[in-house]
């Protein structure tokens, strides 16, 4: 699915779920080499995108799509698959994850213990959902709450929309409330129950100027693609925003040392391990190289390879994430792809590409160059 941001593609997307298809969401700025990149890694059957000159969209069957695991796409087809969608995880090569429509039916229970959505509540949405779906829009959705779409990304008409239809939920990154903490007016946000940050690491500073300029305080959430929503900043969102918080009941979070071993808690930043996890909807495979889940999830659950630490209360802190991964507003690259476009260039010989942090995007990438002369 290639499709802009708004109500057609949840309309399509659900369409595509409608008819057995696993739903592959692409981000529309996906065009010529690139999408076709992407298709052939993915070896979609068929690509259904949504045109700006006309209404609908448009289905680009491609029947020379290979199968994906070694057997004849039985295995593949044996997992009732729903939705693939590749990471900006822990190693430079994007991971084809693949979940079943089980695991997501269950990933959405297990999610909605710690959110407690229902029909009363009104989520106001600012993420790409070419990015975010499955624990946010299908979960919205499921549990019968109403979704609010800002028709631009400024401050004022978010908060004015958010006003008008009284938003209870605000799901957004840290990009997003830094940017509504710095809104001049006096628009409140009386009604938001629940303030989420999600897809990057939320900072001390934006979360007080948030508390400072709304009253209400920002709950980190944990979101994996391979896992789902396994802990969450619900408790303890004012005394320590950069928390991540504390598993949801139905999830095992904990840490493994470099031996193998758990590392017993309450822990802290000198003494940290690997977070892992284990719990419901777990995704089903890995699709290039095809690899089904329980090759990876044993013994020892999903292991992140990010570094964290549990406090005397219980709550999880992430140390450093070991990737060469920038995430710039919640736009998650890494910089071998910047290098990729840049070392394309016929008068430059390399490139070099690193994080640099920003006030407020969070990180751009920076380059180091060599021309060719």
């Amino acid at each position: 699915l290639v499709a802009r941001q708004g109500r057609g593609f949840i309309e399509l997307a659900l369409a595509i779920l409608s008819c057995r298809a696993c739903l592959v969401p692409i981000a529309d700025d996906h065009t010529g080499a690139v999408l076709e990149g992407f298709a052939e890694r993915a070896q979609l059957h068929a690509i259904a995108i949504e045109r700006e000159s006309a209404p609908g969209f448009e289905l680009v069957v491609r029947p020379q799509a290979r199968a994906v695991d070694g057997n004849a796409d039985r295995d593949f087809a044996a997992l009732d698959p729903a939705y693939l969608r590749f990471t900006s995880g822990t190693t430079s090569r994007r991971k084809g994850v693949i979940l079943g429509h089980a695991a997501i039916l269950a990933r959405l229970a297990a999610a909605n213990a710690g959110l407690g959505i229902g029909p009363t509540d009104r989520i106001l949405w600012l993420l790409p959902m070419a990015h975010h779906f499955v624990v946010s829009i299908l979960l919205y959705l499921r549990y019968g709450a109403s979704i609010l779409l800002p028709a631009g990304s400024l401050a004022r008409p978010i908060l004015e929309l958010a006003a008008s239809e009284r938003a209870t939920v605000l799901y957004a990154s840290p990009y997003h409330m830094n940017l509504l903490a710095k809104d001049a007016s006096e628009l409140p946000l009386d009604d938001v129950r629940l303030a989420i940050s999600t897809a990057e690491g939320l900072r001390p500073e934006i979360a007080r100027a948030f508390v400072s300029r709304f009253g209400r305080p920002v709950a980190q959430a944990l979101g994996i693609i391979e896992v789902g929503l396994p802990v969450l900043n619900a408790a303890s969102a004012g005394s320590k925003p950069g928390s991540l918080g504390r598993p949801l009941p139905d999830y095992e979070v904990w840490l493994r040392g470099e031996d193998g071993l758990p590392v017993s808690p309450p822990t802290s930043p000198d003494k940290t391990g690997e977070i892992c996890i284990r719990g419901p909807g777990c995704f089903d495979a890995y699709l290039d190289p095809w690899t089904p889940a329980r090759l990876v999830l044993e013994p020892d659950g999903f292991r992140t390879g990010d570094q964290g630490f549990f406090d005397a209360d219980g709550d999880l802190f992430l140390v450093g994430r070991r990737a060469n991964r920038i995430n710039m507003a919640g736009m998650k690259f890494f910089s071998e792809e910047v290098e990729a476009v840049l070392d394309a260039h016929p008068q430059l010989r390399r490139s070099r590409v690193r994080a640099r942090e920003h006030a407020h995007l969070g990180e751009i990438p920076v380059a180091e160059l060599e021309p060719v002369d």
